[in-house]
């Protein structure tokens, strides 16, 4: 199963013309982490640290006059037992020991400021002996403790989630991927704060060629206000300036390993419970991974009720407006006079009366996700409720279109991806203007301009429509349809000569 995908992305690729070789002495240049040299410190570093930490005052000191020795640390960042531990160690140290001592393997030498200021902030103490500068681990790692994911929940399957320490992700995913093929790289983001990002793929699934293009992407990025995943996905993307989502964002182990094994790219960055997933395709934001959990003709039917769920979100209330503005000869006859007879009240075209009821329902939304969650709750439900009976009593909008609203609202939260979700509701507003001014033709236009821009958006410079457009009908089964599994994988070759 996890197969197909990987050999349709590899079709693509060879179609393409994107070429498998990379040079080997660039990407080695591009990823190869940096060779740490030993140097003497010259005395303006610590000036220029007394410096650059002038006036603030959070920042803590401890000076051992006996061995000639300063320790600065910020002290809500380290942990106070092995900070306590190490200060008493120093104290017993001799002024003739003390050479010998800092040789040991926990001391790590800083020879450039940007060094020292990285590891001040992640929670070491910095030690200015003589001319030289020293990093002494003091943090035990500590860090919230895995629970459920909040926002992907768990039919079926693990209940854990990512947390903000990328250490512990890390371990999330090598606890359930134990083989050596799992490879990872170590990158930073940013210029003066710096965060650390891991990206991970299995040998052999990925090729160098694409680790090598997220890899530069990732190191363009100079901003250092980053401070979750979804804002350095933003910085990455190949088409900014697009409504819908280019990465895959997940806060569950279970997905990111099952991506990886689908020869994907998995990114974590430090201080962010999210990781990206990378190609991702339209579909995969369809795609739910209990949906693997069940018979596969759960699964399907699932699938296909979220196309369904969409073209109801995208198209329910515009062509309630085009049809009530343009196009009457389109309403049944049975339920034209009840349509006339709720309409008769309403002094507003329908565009505007729709306008009013989806942007109500948004602040509605808003709210409830802004609110702590039983108020937020009680706002949703009572809101919506006495909102929509007073606006039909006042005649302000019509009982019809009220369903239609609540109708597109609940086939929204049927997309199991929120990003994509809140992505087809901003495009609805589109449709619902077009609807308004040229009714079915208004619609049909904004479709095609649609289908346009999915075409033409790419991650990972492989197109967002695959395996749709461009067509390959036999990686359909495992992408937009849920088939049934494998008992065993497929040999290499076979998928080189099935791709062939």
């Amino acid at each position: 199963m996890r197969h197909y995908r990987n050999r349709y992305y590899k079709e693509w690729e060879k179609l393409s013309g994107k070429s498998e070789q990379t040079n080997a002495t660039e990407l080695s240049e591009e990823i190869a982490p940096a060779e740490v040299k030993t140097q003497v410190v010259p005395q303006s570093l610590i000036t220029q640290f007394k410096k650059r930490f002038q006036n603030v005052e959070d920042l803590s000191n401890t000076t051992f006059q006996h061995i000639q020795l300063d320790m600065y640390y910020f002290e809500y960042l380290v942990t106070k037992e092995i900070l306590q531990d190490r200060l008493k160690e120093f104290r017993h140290v001799t002024k003739e020991e003390i050479d010998q001592y800092l040789r040991e393997s926990s001391f790590k030498e800083l020879p450039t400021f940007n060094e020292i200021e990285y590891s001040i902030f992640q929670g070491n103490a910095i030690l200015f002996y003589q001319e030289q500068v020293y990093e002494l681990p003091v943090k035990d790692g500590e860090s919230r403790a895995v629970a459920p994911s909040e926002t992907e929940t768990a039919i079926v399957g693990p209940h854990d989630a990512f947390v903000e320490s990328v250490e512990t992700n890390l371990s999330l995913i090598r606890k359930r991927m134990n083989t050596t093929n799992l490879k990872s790289i170590k990158l930073e983001v940013g210029t003066t704060a710096k965060r650390t990002v891991f990206l991970l793929y299995v040998e052999d699934l990925v090729s160098k060629e694409d680790i090598d293009y997220i890899t530069k992407q990732i190191k363009s990025v100079q901003n250092d206000g980053i401070v979750d995943m979804n804002m350095l996905v933003q910085l990455i993307d190949e088409h900014p300036h697009s409504p819908f989502p280019q990465y895959y964002i997940t806060e569950r182990p279970d997905v990111s390993v099952y991506k990886l094994f689908d020869g994907k790219i998995v990114g974590l960055l430090q201080s962010s419970p999210h990781a990206f997933c990378t190609p991702a395709s339209f579909f995969d934001f369809l795609e739910s991974i209990d949906d693997f959990g069940q018979r596969w003709l759960i699964g399907t039917s699932i699938k296909i009720l979220r196309y369904i769920a969409i073209l109801i979100t995208l198209f329910f209330t515009p062509i309630y407006v085009s049809v009530t503005t343009f196009h009457y000869e389109m309403i049944p006859q049975p339920l034209l006079p009840t349509l006339l007879e709720s309409r008769s009240k309403v002094p507003f075209p329908p565009i505007i009366e729709a306008l009013f009821l989806e942007f109500l329902l948004e602040m509605l939304r808003e709210a409830g996700a802004r609110l702590p969650t039983k108020i937020g709750q009680t706002i949703g439900i009572v809101g919506g409720i006495v909102v929509g009976q007073a606006a039909v009593e006042a005649g302000i909008t019509s009982n019809i279109l009220i369903i239609v609203v609540a109708a597109s609202a609940i086939a929204s939260f049927v997309v199991p991806n929120y990003l994509m979700s809140a992505s087809i509701r901003i495009v609805r507003f589109a449709f619902i203007f077009l609807a308004g001014f040229w009714g079915n033709i208004g619609i049909i236009f904004g479709f095609g301009l649609l289908v346009v821009h999915l075409t033409s958006i790419t991650n990972l410079r492989f197109p967002y429509l695959l395996p749709v457009s461009p067509m390959y009908k036999r990686f359909w089964k495992y992408s937009i349809f849920r088939g049934p599994l494998r008992k065993k994988k497929m040999k290499k070759q076979r998928q080189m000569s099935d791709v062939k």
